[in-house]
């Protein structure tokens, strides 16, 4: 399984993926690393592990649609059979959810369905979750469509809110359990374990 990386920051949990692959826990190929954002974290993770990667954005092919048609022909060019959104800050374009349609996944930092949709990201979601006074979050593996946090659940793990968390404590705890079981959910879609929703 050929998979197809797009972060726009730091990348970690692409690099918890990347980290399984070598250690052989996920046996899958991290065959191509696509950032909208020149200086990201996540393009030098790429460099530094040899992985084939691009600069692909609205800045590099002038419009939304050039940049869905730069994004979807080098995911092809690299025979990537699944996406992965780690940190991806962009909706994607239309062409490439058509084409990868039921294998594009997304790893959320609360327990959806609550907490999603557009403009929760970050630690917006981790003060969200504490102003509603919940006792527990955690992270969501989900397939992506044309709406935010909307797509298929294929995993979550529960994490408890403590009573003196803040936003950063909270999401640093969350983002430990990302780091595992995002690789877990693929490795779970390699042996078919968890069936993607394929048109």
């Amino acid at each position: 399984m050929n998979l197809g990386f797009l972060a726009s920051h730091n990348g970690s949990n692409m690099q918890s993926i990347i980290d399984a692959c070598k250690a052989g826990t996920l046996q899958a190929v991290p065959a191509l690393v696509i950032s909208n954002n020149s200086k990201s974290g996540a393009l030098e993770r790429a460099r530094k592990e040899s992985i084939p990667c691009a600069h692909i954005s609205g800045a590099t092919h002038g419009s939304a649609e050039g940049e869905d048609e730069a994004i979807l022909d080098a995911l092809q060019a690299h025979n990537v059979d699944v996406v992965v959104l780690a940190g991806y800050m962009k909706k994607l374009g239309p062409k490439t959810l058509a084409h990868y349609a039921g294998a594009i996944l997304n790893i959320h930092p609360a327990l959806l369905p609550k907490f999603g949709g557009e403009g929760m990201y970050g630690i917006r979601v981790h003060q969200a979750v504490l102003a509603a006074g919940e006792k527990e979050s955690g992270p969501t593996v989900h397939v992506v469509d044309a709406e935010y946090d909307k797509g298929p659940i294929l995993a979550q793990r529960r994490v408890p809110v403590l009573p003196d968390d803040t936003p950063e404590t909270l999401a640093a705890r969350v983002l430990e359990q990302e780091h595992r079981i995002y690789p877990e959910t693929l490795q779970r879609i390699v042996t078919g374990e968890i069936r993607l929703p394929r048109p």
